[in-house]
């Protein structure tokens, strides 16, 4: 058996959770429907991008690139600035379904390319313009256009052109269960030197706003990196390299930007975000704590050339910090993607061309990115929750009405994390004949009644 077979079988047997782990955080969770408390349910327009940097989510998270527990209760992605951007670059953007002239569609360019099973190794890229990101051009554009027309790609607005962007790859490799290391590499394709904003963020989903018993969790600054404390998980820490800027807020809404309404914490959701672009010093606690926080870089990079982050993030205390943490890092990397190639023989045919294996791993690489965590209560959900205020009295004859007993937390395969999540079956079943193809693939195991 190779190693990612093993990994596998562990995770079957329940002997080690290999899964616990994983791309499970959805590219975008603005404007869906689970999100949605209006009266006509139009989540589009209850929830729309503009509020997703401000605005706390009840049902999940989204990230760029990012990845959590499979009970979502600790986040980490990546968020990027190009000093031209009105926001921060936290988690892709599109077109909702009465903007685009095709209905709904993504406007990004990120790639899935590489994953195994266990995710044990996960490689992502994402490309960011050096130009400020196009975004009411891209709705003005699509919304102008009628049916009959082609869509309007990010491509099409020019902040491509000479090749002036970033290639931001991602990449993790699991040293253990708990233990995820990360490379953040940031490579200039322009012509010329151009300066990038790299923000790695960790955060906890918000769990304890909606009138239960759910204890604070905290983030604090000790040295070398930034500790987690999380009544069910307990201790983590993130562990970097370098000198960062340690920015913390609290992952809370800021009712004064959405509605006016004075702000019940000193700090909020958008508070790395306003400091960071706006330089607003206030934005940020003053001390390193809170539920939000982000490890600041900022970097010059030449044409062509790469900068590289790295971070751990763990459960371990390790004692000295930097030269424990980072000691063995390369070579565990280059161990799991080896890994990685040695499993990937056993599955793709040795009769393709180089580029047709690569093409069939990619394809891989995407059913497995595209796992997300999934969490609805329908009954709470029409009902709204304790302690806040109850949802319109039309909802409780609207969407999802008859489905009172669905009570979900769980990770689903999806066709992209940009897409609705949601039981479709389109979507669900497609994915499960795909992942279904390999028993052994999927479960580490040949019996075909585990698949």
């Amino acid at each position: 058996m190779t190693k990612e077979e093993i990994r596998l079988l562990e995770s079957h047997t329940r002997r080690k959770h290999w899964k616990r782990w994983g791309p499970y955080l959805s590219e975008r969770a603005w404007g869906t429907v689970r999100e949605d408390y209006s009266a006509d349910g139009n989540p589009w327009a209850y929830f729309p991008h503009e509020h997703a940097r401000s605005r706390v989510y009840r049902w999940n998270e989204g990230g760029l690139a990012g990845i959590c527990d499979r009970h979502q209760l600790i986040c980490f992605a990546l968020g990027l600035w190009n000093q031209r951007d009105p926001i921060l670059k936290e988690r892709v953007f599109g077109l909702n379904g009465n903007e685009g002239n095709h209905g709904e569609d993504v406007k990004e360019y990120y790639f899935y390319l590489d994953s195994t099973p266990t995710h044990s190794y996960m490689k992502y890229l994402y490309k960011y313009p050096q130009a400020a990101f196009p975004y009411q051009h891209l709705v003005d554009e699509n919304r102008r256009r009628g049916r009959d027309q082609p869509e309007y790609e990010l491509l099409d607005t020019g902040v491509f052109d000479e090749d002036r962007y970033f290639d931001v790859f991602v990449e993790y490799a699991k040293a253990d269960v708990e233990d995820i290391l990360i490379k953040i590499s940031a490579t200039n394709r322009g012509p010329d030197p151009a300066r990038l904003h790299l923000l790695p963020t960790v955060w906890f989903r918000n769990t304890w706003s909606w009138g239960g018993t759910e204890p604070r969790p905290d983030l604090r600054h000790v040295p070398g990196a930034i500790e987690m404390n999380h009544s069910t998980y307990g201790s983590r820490w993130l562990y970097y390299e370098g000198s960062p800027e340690p920015l913390f807020t609290e992952n809370e809404t800021n009712t004064k930007r959405l509605f006016g309404v004075e702000n019940r914490f000193l700090c909020v959701k958008d508070g790395i975000d306003d400091y960071v672009v706006q330089g607003a010093r206030e934005a940020v606690s003053p001390e390193p704590v809170g539920t939000k926080a982000a490890l600041h870089y900022q970097r010059e990079i030449g044409s062509g050339q790469t900068v590289t982050l790295r971070l751990r993030f763990t459960d371990a205390d390790l004692p000295g910090v930097k030269r424990s943490a980072f000691a063995d890092f390369d070579g565990l990397f280059a161990l799991r993607r080896s890994e990685a190639d040695e499993f990937y023989t056993t599955i793709i045919p040795s009769d393709l061309s180089p580029d047709a294996q690569n093409v069939m791993r990619q394809g891989f690489a995407g059913l497995l990115w595209s796992k997300q965590y999934y969490h609805y209560v329908v009954k709470r959900w029409l009902e709204g929750d304790l302690d806040n205020p109850p949802p319109p009295q039309e909802r409780l004859n609207g969407r999802n009405h008859d489905w009172p007993h669905l009570y979900n937390e769980d990770v689903i395969s999806m066709p992209d994390k940009w897409e609705y999540p949601r039981y479709a079956a389109w979507d669900l079943a497609f994915h499960c004949v795909a992942l279904a193809l390999g028993c052994q693939f999927c479960q580490g195991t040949t019996d075909p009644h585990v698949a």
